[in-house]
């Protein structure tokens, strides 16, 4: 019956908007192989997103547009609108949602990733500038190595050819007011970007109504990025291009004492060239630096007062990297490519905990260093009939060096604990092989398999934290989690303006990391400590095996111009398999994953020069915890957009994100505090090009 529901939603011809309409292979993709190829010859799924249709999707944040994607979600229901930076770690098919991303995110192949807690702040990242965003859900982007074992997810800069830019500005209600733009200019004999954001929302109260009291305040959030780059191609065809990057956010967390900020700066350099008939090779280093502050509050039940729990007052961490890529192409259309990577990051948590008479009593500083450093090597080439096969490996070394948690009594410095741990390290192989079958016009047939690993991050190593009630305990001694599955798809195209697309995939995550419940509060507990009534104390653990399987299916037709109508879903079971830490846990859900996720939309001809485009996403229930016990009710959420066009450039955009007003559950407390995600939110706004 699953496979049967599958396969007809795929070949459904309705739904999504400009935004769903780029979930086909793209004609050329770079992310699944690190290197230019026809979409049609690639093993693995690769989603792809024009950036225009991006920039113009119905939300009002890049997260919330890549939403149009079912097999994409955050680690909570709430978009970076509201959420909090650690809760946006990226999941893709459901593949263990965490704050700590198991996708690697990529701007034109940097990591963006957290070098601290591995989440992204999607505040930071360009949506107007955009290229393509392309998406490889699964393993099927395991030559990036680290932290690519859920998949990819890259965006693609513009880079203009000629002078241009683009400007966007919006404003909506809970004071949501923005401004986005980018400016390409000639600068001697190159070219100068500059782009930037600035961002203000007053945002809205994350607590559910029923039990919102008068300590409850709206989440709001402030940002600004701005961006510049040189680039210029010289004699020979080799170019270089340099960019510089600063980001500020301030986000409220809804409470007075509860907050954060976040300050970076980063760099990257970009060399590339290659002669006509031989090979072509990138080179690139980047830099990132920043600090991160948080604080967090405990609220008594009545919520009428919150009292301090922690003061994160400092995260300094750092990240600085090198890549090089060399590709070849052959006779007879084969392509090899090959190359390398290192990434070192730096960081430490310095906070304030154990608030009593007015003020915090003890401090703690843990952190340490991680490196990763890899090589990897990719063929494919015709075999005849048809056929395409592509294989290849890589081989990756870690280190982990100057471990430490210190914690101490602030008067007097007297050290409660003071661990040093001795460094680690190790090394982690990630195969893939693939093969392609196009049997007659319109159809294919793909199959791939692969690893893929990720290091546990600095955060999950050694840091604890305390939220509310609960305490999650970090562990110094956490294992590599390794990934193992694949995917079978069948693609139909009968014509122009119709295709369809149905994948079976499976993975299994070994030794996969999760803060598992091992205490239930009231009382004083081994690792954890105090407890009160209803508190819950957890670890971060590795359980033996998750597993998730199931299907995903998309359909798109093209009825006449103007018209897209598009449909998605992701049908998934995410169980634990095996865990030998919490045998309760067997055959339980993963947390956060819904088992259906349905998407749906139409755009075309409004009337009167509008264009209208609008997407209906259906989630089913999925749970908090990791024992199924707190659940998070199924909710369908509808996003309008309409867009008419001024002449010069301009078009004017007015936007109702959740239509319906529908009630979005994305989390649910142990005491029953349920934290609701984004409400009615209209906005309208100018956008003009040139």
């Amino acid at each position: 019956m699953r496979v049967r529901l599958a396969f007809l939603l795929g070949a459904v011809p309705a739904a999504a908007g400009a935004a769903e309409a780029a979930v086909l292979l793209a004609p050329e993709v770079v992310t699944a192989a690190r290197l230019p190829q026809p979409g049609t010859e690639s093993p693995a799924t690769v989603q792809r997103l024009a950036g225009a249709d991006v920039a113009t999707a119905p939300a009002l944040t890049l997260d919330g547009a890549l939403r149009s994607l079912p097999a994409f979600s955050l680690f909570r229901r709430t978009d970076s609108l509201a959420a909090n930076p650690t809760a946006q770690g990226v999941s893709l098919r459901g593949l263990g949602p965490s704050g700590a991303s198991r996708t690697l995110l990529l701007l034109d192949g940097v990591p963006l990733n957290d070098p601290f807690g591995g989440w992204v702040a999607w505040a930071k990242l360009p949506r107007e500038g955009l290229q393509a965003v392309e998406v490889v859900p699964g393993g099927g982007g395991a030559a990036w190595g680290n932290a690519a074992l859920g998949g990819v997810l890259q965006l693609l800069g513009r880079e203009r050819e000629g002078a241009g830019g683009t400007l966007a500005t919006l404003a909506g209600d809970r004071g949501t007011r923005s401004a986005e733009a980018e400016l390409t200019a000639p600068a001697g004999g190159g070219w100068v970007d500059v782009s930037g954001r600035w961002f203000a929302s007053d945002g809205f109260p994350v607590v559910a109504p029923e039990r919102r009291g008068p300590v409850d305040e709206a989440a709001g959030s402030r940002h600004r990025w701005a961006q510049a780059r040189w680039r210029q191609t010289f004699a020979g065809g080799t170019s270089l291009a340099v960019a510089l990057r600063g980001f500020a956010e301030t986000r409220g967390n809804g409470t007075p004492y509860t907050g954060n900020t976040s300050r970076e700066t980063s760099g990257q350099v970009t060399a590339r060239g290659g002669a006509a008939g031989g090979p072509a090779w990138t080179l690139a280093a980047y830099a990132q630096r920043q600090v991160f502050t948080s604080t967090f509050s405990s609220v008594n039940a009545p919520r009428t007062a919150e009292t301090p729990a922690s003061d994160q007052y400092a995260v300094p961490a750092q990240a600085a990297g090198l890549a090089g890529t060399v590709g070849w192409r052959h006779s007879g259309g084969a392509r090899t490519a090959a190359g390398g990577d290192l990434r070192a990051v730096r960081g430490e948590t310095r906070e304030l905990f154990t608030y009593t008479g007015g003020r915090f009593t003890r401090r703690r500083t843990a952190g340490g260093r991680q490196e990763v450093a890899g090589a990897w090597l990719h063929h494919d080439r015709p075999l005849g009939g048809g056929w395409r096969l592509a294989g290849g490996g890589r081989l990756d070394f870690w280190r982990e060096t100057e471990g430490h948690r210190r914690e101490e009594e602030r008067d007097t410095g007297v050290a409660l604990r003071d661990e040093r741990f001795a460094g680690r390290r190790g090394t982690a192989f990630s195969p893939g092989a693939g093969v392609t079958w196009t049997p007659a016009a319109g159809w294919r047939f793909r199959a791939n398999a692969q690893g893929a690993f990720r290091r546990p991050t600095l955060n999950e190593l050694y840091r604890p934290f305390r939220q509310g009630a609960n305490v999650t305990e970090a562990n110094p001694f956490l294992a590599t989690e390794r990934a193992r599955g694949g995917e079978v798809a069948l693609e139909w195209r009968p014509a122009p303006g119709f295709s369809a697309e149905v994948v079976r995939f499976r993975q299994d995550l070994h030794d996969a990391v999760a803060n598992v419940t091992v205490a239930r509060g009231p009382g004083v507990f081994p690792v954890v400590g105090s407890l009160p009534a209803g508190g819950l104390g957890r670890q971060r653990l590795n359980l033996d095996r998750l597993r998730v399987a199931g299907w995903e299916a998309v359909a798109r037709w093209t009825p006449s111009p103007g018209w897209n109508l598009t449909a998605a879903a992701l049908l998934n079971r995410a169980t634990v398999a095996q865990a030998g830490v919490a045998p309760g846990l067997a055959g339980r859900d993963v947390a956060q994953v819904p088992r259906r996720t349905l998407v749906l939309g139409v755009e075309g001809p409004a009337g009167a020069g509008w264009t209208a485009a609008a997407r209906v996403r259906v989630s089913g229930r999925q749970f908090e915890d990791d024992e199924n016990q707190l659940p998070l009710a199924a909710v369908t959420v509808a996003d309008l957009t309409l867009r008419r066009a001024l002449g010069g450039g301009r078009t004017l955009f007015l936007t109702v994100e959740n239509l319906g007003g529908a009630r979005v559950e994305s989390g649910r407390g142990a005491d029953g505090v349920v934290t609701l995600a984004s409400p009615r939110l209209f906005l309208a706004g100018l956008r003009a090009a040139w």
